[in-house]
C-alpha cells in the first residue's frame, strides 16, 4: 500500500494576508503525512514591477514574462516569498526546504513555443525527478516550490504554480497516494463569484466543459482546473479546491473534481 502525500498549492491572495497565512501554515505544519507545498508570488511581483515603472501582462490567465519580469519573479518567488515560507514553518517545527525547480534538477521545463501569443520565458513542464523529491520527503523534509523551473541549458524559467503542483502530484503517484489540494480565499468554485453561497461542490469533465461554455469559470480558473482534471486522468488520487476549511476535520465545504 502506497504512503499518502499531499500535495498543496497556496494562493497569492492568502500569501499577501499575514493572518491567513499563519493560519495556513499552522494547519500546514501539523500535517503528519509527507506533504509538498507549492506557492507563487504574483501579486508581490507585480507590486515591484509596477514600482519599476513596468506594466504586468496576462493573457488567458497566464504571465507573460518578458527578461525583467523574470528577474523580478527570481527574486521574489525564489528569495522573497519562498525564504519567508520556510523560516515560518521552522518556527513550527516543520523542517521545510526551499525549492526552485533548478534545486537537485527538480523540474525541467521548456520555453513556451510562440504561438498566437509570445509568453516570453515562460516554461511547460516536461519531466519531474520523482526520485530526487522522493528521497528528500523520506529524510523528513517539506519541500516548498516556488514557481520556477529550468531548461537545463542554464535559462530559469516562469512556470504556473497551479502546474507545478499538479505535475508533482502526477509524477509522484507513481510512488505516493497523491492528493492535490489548490487552497485560496474562496470557499471552491462558484456560480456567482459574488457569492460565496453559491459554492459548486463537486465538478465533474461534463460539468467544467458547461460552466467555461457559461463564462462561470474563466481567466486564471481556467488553467487551475484544467490542471485538475489532467491530474485526476495521470494517476491523481483525489482532487479539491477550497479556503483554509479544506484541512478542517469534518468539514466539507468545498470543491471535488472527479472524472
Amino acid at each position: 500500500m502506497k504512503e499518502k502525500l499531499s500535495i498543496i498549492k497556496i494562493g497569492g491572495n492568502i500569501i499577501e494576508n499575514e493572518t491567513e497565512l499563519n493560519k495556513f501554515l499552522a494547519l500546514f505544519a501539523a500535517m503528519d503525512a509527507p506533504k509538498i507545498l507549492v506557492h507563487g508570488g504574483g501579486k508581490k511581483a507585480n507590486q515591484i514591477l509596477l514600482k519599476m515603472g513596468i506594466e504586468p501582462q496576462m493573457a488567458k490567465g497566464r504571465r507573460i514574462t518578458d527578461g525583467a519580469s523574470l528577474e523580478v519573479a527570481v527574486m521574489v518567488f525564489a528569495g522573497l516569498v519562498n525564504k519567508t515560507l520556510v523560516a515560518k514553518l521552522q518556527a513550527l517545527k516543520c523542517n521545510a526546504m526551499g525549492m526552485s525547480g533548478a534545486d537537485g534538477n527538480a523540474i525541467t521545463a521548456q520555453k513556451r513555443p510562440i504561438g498566437d501569443i509570445d509568453y516570453g520565458f515562460a516554461g511547460d513542464v516536461i519531466s519531474i525527478k520523482t526520485n530526487t523529491i522522493s528521497d528528500i520527503i523520506n529524510i523528513g523534509l517539506s519541500p516548498v516550490f516556488c514557481a520556477l523551473t529550468h531548461d537545463d541549458n542554464g535559462q530559469l524559467l516562469n512556470t504556473n504554480a497551479d502546474t507545478i503542483a499538479s505535475e508533482l502530484a502526477i509524477g509522484l503517484s507513481s510512488q505516493f497516494e497523491t492528493s492535490l489540494y489548490y487552497c485560496f480565499e474562496m470557499p471552491g468554485v462558484l456560480e456567482d463569484i459574488s457569492d460565496q453561497k453559491t459554492l459548486i461542490t463537486t465538478i465533474d469533465r461534463t460539468h467544467y466543459a458547461q460552466l467555461v461554455e457559461r463564462g462561470v469559470i474563466s481567466n486564471g480558473m481556467l488553467p487551475k482546473l484544467h490542471n485538475c482534471f489532467e491530474a485526476l486522468k495521470k494517476g491523481v488520487k483525489q482532487v479539491h479546491i477550497g479556503n483554509l476549511a479544506l484541512f478542517e476535520k469534518e468539514n466539507d465545504n468545498y470543491t471535488t473534481l472527479t472524472l
